[in-house]
């Protein structure tokens, strides 16, 4: 499986335990933008990083890119890794 699929499948993925959770979603597909995935609920707003495969990686670039992004006191920055053969994802909130 190249990786823009296995990257894909993991924002639906997301998208799907999101959407379980009471939150609206929408994926920025292929925009390369600090976000994969906003995801509006009634108290507050999640801004999610999505990384998928066997290191997940994330570089320092991206990492700072998401700190330094401006947005409201109730939205959380979070990157979540899906690694491969793993149901759930890692969650690590910035």
């Amino acid at each position: 499986m190249n990786t823009k699929r296995k990257g894909s499948r993991a924002e639906h993925r997301a998208i799907t335990i999101l959407e379980s959770a009471g939150y609206a979603c929408t994926r920025a597909a292929a925009s390369l933008g600090v976000f994969d995935i906003v995801a509006i609920g009634a108290r507050d707003i999640r801004l999610v990083q999505v990384k998928a495969g066997a290191r997940c990686q994330i570089s320092d670039v991206e990492r700072e890119q998401i700190r330094g992004f401006v947005a409201p006191r109730n939205a959380s920055r979070e990157i979540w890794k899906f690694f491969d053969r793993v149901r759930t994802p890692i969650i690590e909130r910035l």
